[in-house]
């Protein structure tokens, strides 16, 4: 059971880690959101490697690479990985510094709704009577912004159908989570390091004209290693139910930095958007909740062979 509350406990620390990180991302001048966004993979890919070290799982790597050398397929669909995650890696990064705080975490509240609907669709996955009515009830909130703007936020499109891709893709490859994302960061390595030295700027002139980033740079890394270790270590310690429940958290936090920090607003006729959105995220994780805690049946004992 303390397994059990280290868990949770890594796994609030690592949503409000990413809720800095959000935040901390505006605080970098001169750096914009694809400059951060690549030296946040350039920082943490040699962190990565320590904790696929620690978890010994560095076999898990020498098993895609022996893939790689005989499925030549796995190429174009390693790069295409890289390339979903890295589209929302660099998301995080940009949203903030141009007011598109709050499209983003709406597109992280639906993006459960749209998994389940993925599920249902894809997998042929049964829709209980609580996540159908947790869609229909999402479903009026996302036809008020239709009516209200004629469209969604392309932020939160990108969010909501730019992720699903990118799971279902995690199944093609067959890969654990840490070799998935050990791969993932490698190859988009190469183009952030040619975003940091195609730069107007040079790296060189700008930490000398900012000295102010030879302790930042360093402190985005630190913020962005610690969440991403707290987010693995808290889900290979909690089962995949309650993992998933408890990332609810980071989209509102994100939703209260976007208000409380970065000057975001709501106009009033917003909230008809949002209520029934997060009406439909609490039933969805409620279920979670109730299915979790509810006692597994006693295992049927084998038959008796007889005499």
């Amino acid at each position: 059971m303390s397994s059990m509350r280290q868990g949770v406990a890594l796994s609030v620390l690592s949503s409000c880690l990413f809720a800095a990180l959000y935040y901390y991302t505006t605080v970098l001048y001169p750096l914009k959101g694809t400059e951060v966004f690549a030296w946040r993979v350039m920082l943490c890919l040699p962190v990565l490697a320590l904790v696929i070290y620690r978890a010994r799982g560095w076999h898990e790597i020498r098993t895609v690479y022996g893939r790689l050398r005989k499925e030549w397929r796995l190429w174009p669909l390693l790069l295409l990985s890289a390339a979903l995650i890295g589209t929302q890696l660099w998301l995080f990064a940009w949203a903030p510094l141009n007011q598109k705080g709050l499209d983003v975490s709406m597109g992280y509240f639906l993006l459960p709704l749209v998994m389940v609907l993925v599920g249902r669709v894809f997998y042929s996955e049964r829709l209980s009577r609580t996540q159908t009515l947790a869609v229909l009830v999402a479903a009026v909130g996302v036809a008020h912004e239709l009516l209200q703007s004629g469209s969604f936020s392309w932020v939160t499109a990108l969010v909501m159908f730019g992720y699903p891709p990118y799971f279902i893709l995690r199944r093609v490859l067959r890969m654990g989570s840490l070799s998935a994302l050990w791969f993932d960061m490698l190859f988009m390595m190469p183009g952030a390091l040619f975003i940091l030295l195609s730069q107007d700027m040079s790296l060189l002139d700008q930490f000398s004209s900012f000295p102010c980033l030879f302790g930042q740079v360093p402190l985005l890394g630190l913020i962005s290693s610690a969440a991403l270790v707290a987010y693995v270590s808290a889900s290979r310690m909690l089962p995949l139910g309650l993992f998933g429940i408890l990332g609810y958290v980071e989209p509102v936090l994100l939703f209260w930095v976007s208000v409380l920090f970065l000057n975001e607003t709501i106009l009033p006729q917003a909230w008809f958007t949002y209520v029934p959105i997060w009406i439909a995220v609490v039933l969805i994780a409620a279920e979670g909740v109730f299915s979790w805690r509810r006692p597994k049946p006693p295992a049927e004992s084998p038959p008796r062979r007889r005499a």
